[in-house]
């Protein structure tokens, strides 16, 4: 599978279901990692909005 942000069943961009399903893994399992390591100091949230703007959207 390729890494393709959804358009359906996102919640904010669509960025952890775009890893889930590339993955394979549970897409709660993903965002709730997403927020734990965002309560880490590091730069996950500029990870988090470079992987928005490089991930391309599905067009369906």
């Amino acid at each position: 599978m390729n890494l393709i942000r959804p358009r359906r069943g996102r919640v904010i961009a669509g960025v952890c279901a775009a890893v889930a399903n590339r993955f394979g893994i549970s897409i709660t399992l993903v965002r709730v990692l997403t927020v734990l390591s965002f309560l880490l100091p590091g730069p996950q949230i500029i990870a988090y909005i470079i992987l928005w703007i490089l991930i391309p959207s599905a067009k369906y």
